[in-house]
């Protein structure tokens, strides 16, 4: 008995952590308890390789996992996967699996299952995922844990693929020979998480309990995760004012409610978790219809926009104006590319330089809350000021993807993850090969110039960082001159949480994989 307790008194002084959870906590046995969550809005599905919207990934990051999952730095770190090794050319990876590891139906978690998840699986239903697949040449099952990715060429960002939300793994016995998109346990998920799916109660709540035969020893700390489904933005405040939920992710309170939020005591808030998806905000620009398809009228918009006015107004400062396409937060970001500051005189010359009729254009805001909404009107502030005419359409969720994959907008609001990496959450929205309708986060605007492919295929082929600079400099300066959407902003989306819920955030991707992380004091 002393020496167990002198271990757990040094491990504890000297900081020494399991999964990123102190030792001393695991031994004073802190399990249990329940926690509750705000999503906002209410997920579609929480099959995570077939939906892979923000609710979504929020709480089926905690049932799915990937092969790896990345720290703030963005470097990868081993989960279902122990270990990895590359070929000296860079065309083969080798990955060994954890053993022992379980879904959460009993069956074994094998390199089976990853062959088929990646390659059959994910290459049908993942469409950001499946652009990036066209570097893999086979992906073979070599033993029981051992799983072998073979690459036709060098692909730069390759071990920044496999979080959860990007490659989640699929149970193969569920799933092979079945339609994917109708198999019945897309409405009861089968992870290897450290939360399993219990109970979905439309429109109230979805809860989550802890997986006893979790992979990861002592995890999860938490038994059970309620994440509460409350539409209106002022009922959403007020829960967490009163104490109903313990965590506000990102997004789910108005802006100026968390500036009053953050000030209650017993509260905290941060803003990291996010480094992985670098949030970003732009005006879709169809460019299938005039004047939309002139490069001089898209200017206009850009010199129009007040995008000042919306990081303080809108985002009050939990945002910054973005400088282009690239987040700066990612590699490879360049701020030596043309600059478009708010110049209503300008916005007013390139108007009419581009043969604008007057016709009233529709601008479809993005149905997330209050916040959205301001940042709708100052755009159409900023553009009826320049001499747009605008009518602003409002529509839900459903609809606004609707809209979208269909291509049945003329100017439209949204925010994208980029992962990272531009060859993983940038090309997507501008290469030519990503123009298909069906999905409101590709190349919807309808963009394309062979060059800006030729470009984004050349940094993504190589492994030479110096390479990849080179081609991601003169294809930022290319879309700044050729201005395919309107970028808008950097979004810092701040987390409030109850001073009581510990180490909430443990990952790049935040509360999506850290809640089995989290305990509370």
């Amino acid at each position: 008995m002393q020496r167990r307790r002198l271990i757990k008194l040094g491990a504890g002084s000297l900081g020494l952590t399991i999964a990123g959870v102190p030792l001393e906590l695991l031994a004073q046995d802190r399990k249990g308890g329940t926690l509750n969550v705000l999503v906002q809005p209410e997920p579609p599905g929480l099959m995570m390789g077939i939906v892979q919207n923000g609710p979504t990934q929020l709480i089926a990051g905690n049932i799915y996992e990937g092969l790896l999952r990345y720290d703030e730095k963005l470097d990868p770190q081993p989960q279902l996967a122990t270990s990895w090794t590359a070929s000296a050319d860079g065309k083969t990876y080798t990955f060994k699996l954890k053993p022992n590891v379980k879904w959460h139906d009993g069956k074994p978690f094998t390199s089976a299952d990853v062959a088929f998840s990646v390659d059959v699986f994910l290459r049908k239903t993942h469409a950001r995922l499946r652009g990036n697949l066209e570097a893999v040449e086979s992906i073979k099952a070599l033993d029981p844990l051992t799983v072998e990715f073979k690459l036709k060429y060098p692909f730069g960002p390759f071990l920044g693929m496999f979080e959860n939300g990007t490659m989640p793994m699929v149970p193969r016995h569920l799933y092979e020979g079945t339609d994917f998109l109708s198999n019945p346990n897309n409405a009861r998920p089968v992870g290897t998480g450290p939360y399993r799916f219990k109970e979905w109660a439309k429109g109230s709540y979805i809860l989550i309990e802890a997986n006893p035969d979790y992979h990861v020893a002592n995890l999860p700390l938490i038994e059970k995760v309620y994440y509460h489904v409350i539409p209106d933005a002022a009922a959403r405040a007020a829960a967490f004012e009163s104490g109903k939920v313990d965590i506000a992710p990102g997004g789910s309170v108005e802006y100026f409610d968390v500036q009053r939020l953050a000030k209650l005591p017993g509260v905290a808030v941060t803003t990291k978790g996010w480094e992985f998806f670098s949030p970003h905000s732009w005006l879709w620009i169809n460019h299938r219809k005039a004047p939309m398809d002139n490069v001089k009228f898209r200017q206009a918009v850009m010199h129009a926009i007040d995008r000042e006015a919306m990081a303080k107004i809108a985002w009050y400062g939990y945002a910054k104006p973005a400088t282009g396409p690239f987040n700066s937060a990612i590699k490879y970001h360049s701020d030596k590319v043309r600059q478009y500051p708010r110049d209503l005189a300008k916005a007013k010359q390139l108007l009419a330089e581009s043969g604008y009729k007057g016709e009233t254009l529709r601008l479809l805001p993005l149905p997330y809350g209050e916040s959205w909404q301001r940042q709708a009107e100052i755009v159409r502030q900023g553009l009826t000021q320049a001499g747009i005419k605008i009518e602003m359409v409002a529509t839900d969720v459903a609809g606004w993807n609707q809209r979208l994959n269909e291509w049945d907008y003329d100017l439209a609001f949204t925010y994208v993850y980029q992962y990272g990496d531009p060859a993983l959450g940038v090309a997507r929205n501008y290469t030519s090969t990503n123009i298909a309708k069906g999905s409101p986060f590709n190349n919807v605007e309808g963009y394309s110039n062979p060059r800006v492919d030729a470009l984004f295929a050349a940094g993504a082929r190589s492994a030479d960082p110096a390479s990849r600079q080179k081609a991601y400099l003169e294809v930022q300066q290319l879309l700044l001159e050729e201005v395919p959407v309107a970028w808008l902003h950097e979004i810092n989306f701040p987390t409030l949480y109850r001073s009581r819920v510990k180490n909430p955030i443990s990952s790049g991707i935040g509360l999506n994989d850290g809640i089995s992380r989290a305990w509370l004091g």
